[in-house]
């Protein structure tokens, strides 16, 4: 599926997180996010970051997971690879795979 990008998107932790594998211990640092449910801020091999719940059983990781979140431009036109609680994992044209919250695009 394709979006556009139509507002700008906000960007709680900005920049390349490595890539964490699957059985990396997660520390979570409090309940639910506020403003996304089923995400938790956590910590994860020395990093803070934020994780969809659903990645995490018994304190573990049970997919390989990587926090870092695209910053589009207004106007891009995005390729979705998956969907989690209210945030798109999503690819540019450029080949850069990341997180964007779903409320900053639309189908095209």
């Amino acid at each position: 599926m394709k979006v556009k990008v139509v507002r700008p998107c906000r960007w709680d932790h900005p920049g390349d997180f490595p890539t964490f594998k699957k059985g990396t211990p997660v520390i979570l640092d409090k309940d639910e996010d506020d403003d996304f449910l089923g995400w938790h801020a956590c910590g994860i091999a020395g990093y803070k970051t934020y994780v969809p719940i659903v990645f995490v059983r018994n304190g573990k990781l049970v997919c390989d997971y990587n926090p870092t979140e695209l910053i589009p431009q207004v106007g891009e036109v995005l390729e979705v690879v998956a969907i989690f609680n209210a945030w798109l994992i999503a690819k540019n044209e450029q080949g850069l795979t990341g997180w964007i919250p779903a409320e900053c695009v639309i189908s095209v």
